[in-house]
């Protein structure tokens, strides 16, 4: 299972995967930790990343960058359509009124969304994630900006999908770049909070989150953003300062070349750098238009003032942010700056004078969002254990319901289900009576951003049918999910099959807007509402109805009487349980047929693209074997190669490189193929001739040595060979001595031939003669020994039984001399076991010298 972050940036991608040892972040092909988040279309393939970026200088109206701007919008957003002001490429606007990409590719005008465009990119940042990991790569964790709407998420998702990636979850940049910071911390309160700001400054967007830290955990008191201010906004300072310079100084236009454009833009960016590190810096761009040189020169001080415009909106998202999470810039311990676009001096100097504080670097400003990612997938991920650490997210926006009451007349009414900073994911039931279908509204709320749509999408629930013909109580669940995207789930119609409550109570109900339909599960306030949708006589009635949180979140628990009911033994109640069709229409949405139309679209031009690499490799194949191959027909195929053959072969190669330059630039795979195919038949040849010559000299000594060992061995008189059979000796020395003379015959057959004659005495022969010698004296000469036969031990006398009967009575003399035979039979017993010692203790050391 893989375990991958993306960083999605507007200008560059970084991919980070957790290991047994910690995140790594990932090297692409040209060995760099940033990737460009580039597409370039050519004749015949795409070039994405490193390549497109190669590619666009040269192909600048075919060269798509930015996608992360496009993504969800309209066409007619005022901040897309002055971002599209600045972009080379053409963009119109599509049926659906979302914004189309026009490039030229595969000889002809296509037109691709940016959720397709997205996908592409995402396709290269998984190539080099399972190059690295050699192990293909589905799971993962995408990082996307906090005000991302519900459409740019699912957009987000459906390129995911494209790719063939299933991200386990949409993490915010902030909580990413929160999550990194804290979980290596060990030093974290467990009873007060610690409260970090972090300033995010990227290539377009300005976000700013403060964090509260607890040990174990972090909380996201607030967000807040600027969506166009970032490091892009000083380079096109720089850009329109220059741009006019020139052609006041040097009679250039660069706006009417988008070459121009484009590399006066690069060398812009590269100035700003120079200039975070300098008080001045000098700008000298060679041949930019009309085949002029251009040079500039620029202060530090010059720069901040055209610059100023751009700076004095760093302020407003700072106090926003501080705003929201009730502090003031005391409470604020710490100041974290991460973000490409962070390392602008004149910003740094605006933060450290808000917070009276100097802004720290303890992360890395560019890879702390990948890193977080990781982290947040390891964590959704079983493949690892990591230190226990929870992530409390909050949705930056309020979320609401709308419907229309059963009457014709009366006006829409709306609930916020999920206020702002309500946690992520949560799930929320909600009750309606209904007598027929009707539609729910998913909206947006007093956001404060004009340039988010407020309807997200809506839901028709139905149709059904109550059994007793009066309004049905429906359970509705709405989920705000791990991605931050709201969706109702299901809806259930419940109906009470027990007469025991009084009609007078069921009609009464839908009346009274302000009771709960409260659960008889325990209340998790962080779990849900269930709340009462009925017919309320007015919209503020119907917000203080959804105002107090003491649902449960399950809404399949049974129901508790309102109050107005009589009492009744809730244990006799049952409910019957009725599933209700929910359809869903997102608005802006990728429908499914269209989804499955674009993975397979995005199949075909990978595979076109493979089919293109792979044609490049078999020409480049061809180009290097012509090279290297006349390099060594002077060198050392010299001597091994006649001269007609030479002259024959050098004519050739001549003939191929000519051929790769005019005829065949562009052929296919199978032609390349085919052609270095027809080289080789000429040089194989020599190269194994050339071949054979340099490896004869080790096996011939292999094979001599071989043979001197085995019949050593057979004329050994060592004693471990003592056991082996003369004859079988004597067929090991025959085999070595037929051996030595095939050796010495072919050897002198062989060096009495030039050597550029084919070999009669190959490498392979000897290896082969070496095995069969191997294969048949081996088993000879390693016999293991007899094993020596066991010796059974003499039989023990038993001892003499002591008489019963008492002994008679001995004189002095009888005594004496019955204790000297006793001494002399004791002499005799332990001589004969000293010697018997001696005989067993000789028998292993024998054996154990021949063994």
């Amino acid at each position: 299972m893989s375990v991958v972050g993306f960083d999605l940036g507007n200008e560059s991608c970084i991919v980070a995967v957790a290991r047994q040892r910690g995140i790594d972040v990932v090297l692409n092909e040209e060995s760099k930790r940033e990737t460009p988040a580039i597409v370039c279309f050519g004749d015949k393939q795409r070039f994405i990343g490193t390549a497109g970026a190669a590619s666009s200088t040269m192909n600048p109206k075919n060269s798509i960058s930015q996608i992360k701007r496009l993504l969800g919008r309209k066409f007619s957003d005022p901040e897309l359509q002055s971002d599209l002001a600045s972009f080379p490429f053409r963009v119109t606007e599509g049926p659906d009124e979302f914004p189309l990409v026009h490039v030229r590719f595969l000889g002809e005008e296509r037109t691709f969304t940016p959720t397709q465009l997205l996908a592409m990119v995402l396709s290269n940042l998984k190539g080099i994630a399972e190059g690295n990991l050699k192990a293909a790569v589905v799971d993962c964790c995408i990082g996307i900006p906090v005000y991302f709407s519900d459409l740019q998420r699912r957009a987000v998702l459906d390129a995911a999908t494209i790719a063939g990636l299933r991200p386990l979850r949409l993490f915010h940049e902030t909580t990413a770049t929160a999550l990194a910071y804290g979980i290596y911390k060990t030093d974290l309160p467990e009873h007060d909070q610690l409260n970090v700001a972090f300033v995010d400054v990227g290539h377009a967007s300005m976000q700013v989150s403060i964090v509260g830290y607890k040990k174990g955990q972090l909380k996201m008191l607030s967000h807040a953003y600027d969506r166009s201010l970032g490091g892009r906004d000083f380079d096109e300072a720089l850009f329109k300062h220059f741009a006019a310079k020139f052609k006041e100084e040097y009679k250039i236009d660069v706006y009417q070349n988008a070459r121009a454009c484009l590399r006066l833009r690069v060398a812009c960016e590269k100035l700003k750098k120079v200039l975070s590190a300098n008080p001045e810096a000098p700008l000298n761009i060679e041949c930019l238009m009309d085949e002029k040189d251009v040079r500039g020169f620029i202060k530090r001080e010059e720069f901040e003032q055209i610059s100023a415009p751009v700076l004095e909106r760093v302020k407003g998202p700072l106090e926003k942010a501080l705003a929201e999470a009730g502090l003031t810039t005391e409470n604020v311990h710490f100041v974290e700056v991460v973000g490409s676009g962070s390392r602008v001096p004149a910003i740094i100097k605006i933060i450290t004078e808000f917070f009276g504080k100097e802004p720290r670097r303890t992360m890395n400003a560019s890879e702390c969002v990948a890193r977080g990612c990781a982290l947040q997938c390891a964590i959704l991920s079983p493949t690892f254990k990591v230190r226990e650490f929870q992530a409390n997210d909050g949705f930056p926006f309020s979320i609401a319901l709308s419907w229309k009451p059963d009457s014709q007349n009366s006006a829409p009414q709306r609930t916020v289900v999920f206020p702002k900073g309500n946690a992520i994911p949560s799930v929320k039931a909600l009750t309606f009576y209904r007598s027929s279908t009707f539609e729910v509204d998913v909206l947006y709320v007093d956001t404060g951003d004009s340039q988010i749509p407020q309807k997200i999408s809506t839901y028709t629930i139905g149709p059904f049918q109550p059994s007793k013909g009066e309004k049905a109580k429906l359970k509705v669940k709405v989920r705000l999910n791990i991605h931050g995207i709201v969706t109702v789930d299901s809806a259930m119609m419940l109906e009470e099959e027990d007469v025991e409550v009084p009609v007078s109570s069921v009609n009464e109900a839908p009346k009274d807007a302000t009771k709960m339909d409260t659960d008889d599960a325990p209340t998790d306030p962080s779990s849900g509402t269930d709340v009462n949708m009925q017919e309320p006589k007015s919209s503020d009635t119907a917000e203080g109805a959804t105002a107090a949180e003491n649902g449960a979140q399950d809404p399949e628990e049974k129901s508790v009487p309102m109050e107005t009911d009589a009492k009744v033994d809730p244990s006799k109640k049952k409910v019957k349980k009725t599933a209700v069709p929910v359809n869903e229409l997102v608005y802006g949405a990728l429908p499914a047929a269209e989804l499955e139309k674009a993975v397979e679209k995005e199949y075909e031009m990978a595979l076109q693209d493979r089919v293109m690499e792979e044609t490049k490799e078999k020409k480049n194949a061809v180009e290097a074997y012509v090279y290297d191959m006349r390099n060594k027909l002077y060198d050392k195929y010299n001597d091994f190669v006649t001269p007609e053959e030479k002259e024959g072969l050098l004519a050739r190669l001549q003939e191929v490189e000519d051929w790769l330059y005019e005829d065949g630039e562009d052929e296919t795979k199978g032609v390349y193929i085919a052609k270095l195919e027809e080289l080789k038949k000429i040089g194989d040849p020599i190269e194994a001739r050339y071949k054979e010559w340099t490896e004869r000299g080790p096996a011939v000594d292999q094979l001599v040595y071989c043979i001197n060992s085995f019949r050593e061995a057979a004329l050994s008189n060592d004693q471990k060979f003592e056991h082996i059979d003369i004859s079988e000796k004597q067929k090991v020395i025959n085999e070595c001595s037929e051996a030595e003379n095939w050796l010495r015959e072919r050897k002198q057959q062989q060096d009495a031939l030039p050597n550029f004659a084919n070999p009669v005495l190959l490498v392979s022969d000897l290896k082969k003669k070496a095995e069969t010698l191997d294969r048949f004296c081996k088993p000879i000469m390693t016999k293991p020994k007899p094993a020596p036969k066991p010796q059974t031990p003499p039989p023990q006398t038993p001892p003499p039984q002591p008489e019963t009967q008492a002994p008679e009575p001995q004189t002095p003399e009888q005594q004496q001399n019955a204790a000297g035979a006793a001494g002399e039979s004791a002499c005799e017993g332990g001589a004969q076991e000293a010697s018997g010692e001696q005989m067993d203790t000789d028998k292993p050391e024998n054996s154990a010298a021949s063994a």
